[in-house]
């Protein structure tokens, strides 16, 4: 392989980490077709097809998930030195930033960011990636995002974190609950009929609880998001624990604020929300810009 066109290389990470021929092309503002050009000259190169096209997307070979590792490297350091050259510069940059929010994190946290980089950096493409609290850490120590902000501490070398508040867990519920009025029973907690989300967001702290109590409760519906709860709770007889800040923003809610907020009848830690990075991004002045940015649009948070 005596010459080889590193114009390939960006190509080639973001098909890797989207899994898509269209949302390679969005990310680096090209057409589709200049994408699946470049992958033809890549599979050509390397003599593999590098990515293969199933029903879940563009699945990467065992050579492409090798290669990835490297070529991300090799992607970032280029990267950083353009930015570095041209000396970032928020107010024209048109640079892509990726942040891993969970749908809480998007109702709650997201236009807080939005209306400060809409200030600071009207140019700039935010792109926010769905959090999976599991891979998190994997994300960031791969480049994959940016920045990510949940309620664990990501563990991993070269990870650091900013906290944005304090949290704690609550109960809400339909303002007009028939049985329900001003506080709640340990015997009405068990009793009244809950929504369980299943998120992939890693709020599984009253969970826990729960079972060292020994405590069951009814659950009459299983969510993936909390993001639905304004328009399923008003109405119902239906109960479901959350962090405070999403449930009182819950209540603020437009169309469907007909809820309200009740203190738990056991007791759940308080946890901290965090902001999370790599170390490498203090070398890049624009991911450096970035992580102070979203820490100073949220810097007012209280639980």
């Amino acid at each position: 392989m005596s010459a080889f066109d590193l114009n390939l290389i960006p190509m080639f990470v973001a098909l890797h980490e989207t899994g898509s021929v269209t949302a390679t092309a969005e990310r680096l503002h090209v057409t589709q077709p200049s994408i699946s050009y470049a992958l033809g000259k890549l599979r050509e190169q390397f003599d593999d097809p590098l990515f293969i096209r199933n029903r879940n997307g563009m699945q990467p070979t065992r050579l492409a998930n090798a290669l990835y590792a490297s070529f991300k490297e090799v992607a970032q350091n280029v990267d950083s030195a353009i930015t570095q050259a041209r000396k970032f510069d928020p107010a024209s940059s048109t640079r892509n930033f990726r942040l891993a929010l969970s749908d809480m994190g998007e109702v709650d946290f997201l236009p807080r960011v939005l209306a400060h980089l809409n200030q600071v950096a009207p140019l700039i493409e935010l792109e926010v990636i769905s959090l999976n609290v599991e891979l998190a850490a994997q994300w960031l120590n791969e480049g994959h995002v940016d920045a990510v902000i949940c309620s664990r501490v990501l563990a991993g070398a070269g990870i650091t974190y900013h906290p944005v508040l304090l949290e704690h867990y609550v109960c809400l519920l339909a303002a007009d609950h028939p049985r329900v009025a001003d506080s709640l029973s340990m015997e009405q907690f068990c009793t009244e009929p809950h929504v369980l989300v299943n998120s992939t967001s890693g709020h599984k702290l009253a969970e826990e609880v729960l079972k060292t109590l020994n405590i069951k409760r009814r659950v009459r519906l299983r969510l993936p998001h909390f993001s639905v709860l304004p328009s399923i709770l008003p109405g119902t007889e239906l109960l479901t624990v959350l962090p405070s800040h999403i449930a009182k923003s819950f209540c603020r809610h437009p169309v469907t604020g007909q809820l309200k907020v009740l203190a738990l009848p056991f007791k759940v830690p308080s946890f901290p929300v965090n902001l999370h990075w790599h170390a490498r991004s203090d070398q890049s002045t624009a991911l450096k810009w970035f992580c102070e940015e979203l820490m100073t649009a949220l810097k007012d948070m209280k639980a």
